[in-house]
């Protein structure tokens, strides 16, 4: 019934409402949108007694009886100066009489807003990460469990040279080695329109199919197979691309069990997925280039006499900030070495090229000789307003073995630790100046950095993250240090005490150098 007539059954209904069947004198007022929600309160229809209500909607009215009846936004009031019945009950049952169909409708739509936010909040889900494993598992679990199949699963496409060749990515319903022992699926009839991308196949029994069972040397399902009778299978569509990444496979062992809701829902589930896989990609593509273009840059530590220098890299495990972080270890032709570590603000490719330069620019002035501080002015200078609104922060250490002496400077940087034979750790350079690109002076340091001592530099990727603040971390890292000191093997010592600090999962680059002192400084 189109909404203007179920209006007009409404009124009539309660017109008669009012003598029980038979027409009383009735007047009808319009209620504007406002005046609507204030009487009706969201309900059809109400039974107004409030005598200053109708006061205001009915001046000079001597008002019996009076229902207000939802119209849209609108609605209108019926009523009555002639003394009549109870009311309630006759227009319940009016008002529900003429809306019966109405109220059939609005259930169905709450139901389909139920499906519709199931949907949305598993795509959100889905989008919202970047792990691929994670997402084809995750939609394939929850694509089962809303189609009600027996099992599901993915098979990522991945053709060969004679384009038949897939593989089982996720399983969901049945354990995995349920298909341990069977060969993946070929480029068949039954499965080439979902890994062609050419749509969705939807089958009551698709033993019964025209295209099923055509292939040797099987031609079928091979025994021992879970047995499959309702089938549905659904493409998932690269959206920027229109690559086929794969398909989602439904089976059940009775007939006729998808119905096209499930279908709209398998659908919807698979486009989200489709939408996440592009998007960790994309993520994994710059995220391993960075890394590898990060790595590239950085140095192999050469022999130093007289030390022992660790040095270790580690990208970003979790979360996309991989590419600003360095180290380098410089020997100087007077015969020191200069210790650098250093992190560009940003992350991904353009950090990475951005360190790179940097570095290279750092290594030019280093061997000049020119002490820390103006090092580090000289490439401030440089790299102001070369990078945008990037900026460098960079902790840079000369060890003079002739007088035992470490001469430091920082842009910026974390301070670094310096432990002395007997004395307990030391933080040293904090806060001595801004980062490069920002800052225009960095004051410089003396200390002796005798035999037995160590020195360590590091990136905040070691001490920071989200769930920790840098303070708390530093006081980790401190307090780990006696045990690191005391390790027989400093790489094996190292990798515990990262594990210990980020948990194992660093959402930023990592960066260490850890020099000792051995005591024999002939160069």
């Amino acid at each position: 019934m189109p909404s203007g007539a179920r209006s007009e059954a409404v009124l009539e209904a309660v017109r008669r409402a009012f003598v029980g069947g038979s027409p009383a004198a009735t007047g009808i007022r319009p209620l504007c949108p406002a005046e609507a929600r204030a009487v009706l309160g969201g309900r059809a229809a109400v039974a107004v007694t409030d005598r200053a209500v109708l006061a205001d909607l009915l001046p000079g009215e001597e008002i019996t009886r009076a229902i207000a009846v939802a119209d849209g936004d609108h609605g209108t009031v019926v009523y009555t100066t002639e003394r009549v019945g109870d009311l309630p009950a006759l227009v319940a049952a009016a008002v529900e009489a003429a809306t019966a169909d109405l109220a059939a409708t609005v259930r169905r739509l709450r139901g389909e807003a139920v499906v519709l936010d199931a949907l949305h909040s598993t795509g959100r889900e889905l989008t919202a990460q970047l792990d691929i494993d994670r997402i084809v598992q995750d939609a394939t679990d929850a694509a089962t469990k809303a189609t009600g199949a027996g099992f599901g699963a993915f098979f990522y496409n991945l053709v060969d040279e004679f384009g038949e060749s897939y593989t089982l990515y996720t399983i969901s319903g049945v354990p995995r080695e349920k298909f341990t022992r069977f060969p993946m699926p070929r480029n068949t009839e039954v499965f080439a329109p979902t890994f062609d991308g050419a749509g969705t196949v939807r089958s009551p029994d698709i033993t019964k199919d025209a295209r099923f069972g055509k292939n040797a040397p099987y031609h079928g399902m091979p025994a021992g197979h879970l047995p499959v009778c309702s089938y549905l299978a659904v493409p998932a569509l690269s959206p920027t691309t229109g690559e086929v990444l794969g398909g989602f496979f439904f089976g059940h062992p009775e007939p006729d069990r998808f119905t096209a809701r499930h279908e709209y829902l398998a659908e919807g589930i698979a486009a989200y997925a489709a939408i996440a896989l592009d998007n960790a990609r994309l993520y994994e593509r710059e995220r391993t280039l960075a890394t590898e273009l990060s790595r590239s840059m950085l140095p192999v530590a050469p022999p130093t006499p007289g030390l022992d220098v660790f040095t270790r890299y580690l990208p970003a495990v979790t979360g996309t900030k991989v590419g600003g972080d360095w180290f380098d270890v410089i020997r100087l032709p007077s015969g020191g070495t200069a210790f650098v570590i250093g992190d560009v603000v940003g992350h991904g490719i353009t950090a990475a090229t951005v360190m790179g330069q940097v570095r290279t620019a750092i290594r030019c002035y280093a061997r000049l000789e020119l002490p820390p501080s103006e090092v580090l002015r000289h490439v401030s200078d440089l790299t102001a307003g070369l990078f945008g609104e990037s900026f460098v922060t960079c902790f840079y250490a000369v060890h003079r073995p002739a007088d035992g002496t470490l001469t430091y400077a920082n842009a910026g940087h974390l301070p670094a630790i310096l432990i002395r034979p007997g004395e307990p750790p030391e933080q040293i350079g904090e806060a001595l100046a801004q980062p490069l690109g920002v800052g225009s002076a960095f004051p410089q340091r003396s200390t002796g950095f005798p035999p037995g001592a160590d020195l360590v530099l590091y990136t905040d990727g070691l001490v920071e993250s989200r769930t920790r603040d840098l303070t708390l971390g530093i006081e980790w890292l401190l307090a780990g240090i006696p045990a690191l000191l005391a390790a027989a093997d400093l790489q094996t010592a190292w990798d515990k005490l990262v594990q210990e600090l980020t948990r194992g999962r660093h959402d930023d680059d990592i960066a260490v150098v850890h020099v000792r002192h051995r005591g024999e400084d002939t160069p």
